[in-house]
């Protein structure tokens, strides 16, 4: 079928793709390996197949797109590599945050709100490229925290991003319905 095996079907995403484990990642490389290895796995080239290795092509293309889908994304590579490190980030258990982000995330919330009552847009892009700006400094903070195995902050720095990337979804879709 292919140079695959079940034992190659157990490594980890970043060396199915071999790619270092680290934050910092060449996307637009990942894709090149990505559809390499999805042209020679993918379960259409196989059907003439028995059907063991049918199966087995199915499970290739499942774990090379679910390995895909994980490195591509930031948040989700970085919650990855802490996972491969044996750190649990703790999300549904840990809520714990700094007052200061907690108190700032509130007040931005706010804002999409009111700028969404009022059917104001200046203020939504004002604050868009803010949290693009803020979410690109702690995508840096978190990339310096895993290089440097501080393992707790970088568990930190994902709990926030993930509140961010959230607000940044909601502020996208009030910007979208004032469009329409």
């Amino acid at each position: 079928m292919t140079s695959f095996d079940q034992e190659t079907l157990r490594q980890d995403f970043f060396s199915l793709f071999g790619l270092p484990r680290q934050q910092g990642l060449d996307v637009d490389r990942l894709e090149v390996l990505y559809r390499d290895i999805q042209s020679r796995v993918h379960p259409d080239k196989h059907a003439h197949l028995a059907d063991g290795d049918k199966r087995l092509a199915m499970q290739w293309a499942t774990h090379v797109n679910e390995a895909y889908q994980t490195l591509k994304n930031p948040l989700q590579r970085a919650r990855y590599l802490l996972q491969l490190a044996g750190h649990d980030v703790r999300l549904e258990t840990n809520t714990a945050m700094p007052i200061e982000f907690l108190v700032e995330q509130m007040e931005l919330r706010e804002a999409v709100a009111s700028a969404k009552d009022a059917g104001d847009a200046d203020p939504l892009d004002v604050l868009h490229r803010r949290l693009k700006k803020d979410i690109r400094a702690e995508y840096a903070a978190l990339q310096q925290a895993l290089d440097d195995h501080a393992l707790e902050r970088a568990g930190e720095l994902v709990r926030q991003l993930m509140f961010q990337e959230k607000l940044i979804h909601e502020v996208d879709d009030a910007l979208e319905v004032m469009e329409r």
